[in-house]
């Protein structure tokens, strides 16, 4: 377990299934407090106006939508977040806060290290 991530609250806006189980099983073993997963555009910016969260993990595409309404929600509140995505980067944004990207599949060490920089920031 990582210190940096015990007891943290961490929004995940995935629409795939087996992706999402698999996140919230490694956030688990990270420590996590609070996973709370969202599958749509809607849900994540409702649950963002609901809670506070220290993180959030946000595909790129949900269901062939846009997720830069969430993304936007998301920085301005100031929730750090990573960008996950299976994409080849084509007609990504660019971001000037320099937003992490995780690229699907991803391993636990590679989940562990994007959000640890991603919390000391």
């Amino acid at each position: 377990m990582d210190d940096l991530l015990s007891g943290r609250s961490v929004l995940v806006v995935e629409d795939e299934m087996l992706i999402l189980m698999m996140i919230e099983d490694m956030l688990a073993d990270l420590g996590c407090e609070s996973v709370t997963a969202a599958a749509t555009i809607d849900k994540a910016l409702a649950l963002i106006d609901e809670h506070v969260f220290d993180a959030a993990m946000l595909d790129m595409n949900l269901n062939g939508d846009d997720s830069l309404k969430v993304a936007d929600a998301l920085a301005a509140r100031g929730v750090p977040f990573v960008y996950c995505t299976g994409n080849n980067g084509h007609g990504m944004r660019v971001d000037p806060a320099n937003t992490p990207v995780l690229r699907k599949p991803f391993s636990f060490e590679e989940l562990t290290a994007i959000l640890t920089r991603l919390l000391s920031r």
